[in-house]
């Protein structure tokens, strides 16, 4: 079954170009370390108030993201410029 992970998060809109870049790098780190991630979207709400989701083929391609992505260089570059990150995953269970 398929995952949703859902990432709200705060950057200072003079950094919005720098976040996109590096949103980029983290999907292409994340898919070249871990299979499963089949969407990634990054969104914004407001100048500072932005939303990523990515898409997992299954609950286990997640944990195995878990363990490998954080800390690499990508992740940590890209979360920098964050603040204020909450997370949740939502279990998909009927999609038409």
């Amino acid at each position: 079954m398929s995952v949703i992970t859902v990432t709200r998060f705060r950057a200072d809109a003079a950094d919005a170009e720098q976040l996109r870049a590096r949103h980029t790098a983290l999907v292409s780190a994340t898919r070249a370390a871990v299979t499963g991630l089949t969407e990634a979207r990054l969104g914004r709400l407001d100048d500072e108030t932005w939303v990523g989701i990515w898409r997992w083929d299954s609950a286990e391609s997640l944990r195995a993201a878990r363990q490998a992505v954080p800390g690499n260089a990508e992740a940590v570059a890209a979360f920098s410029l964050t603040r204020d990150a909450a997370v949740e995953d939502i279990e998909v269970l009927d999609e038409h």
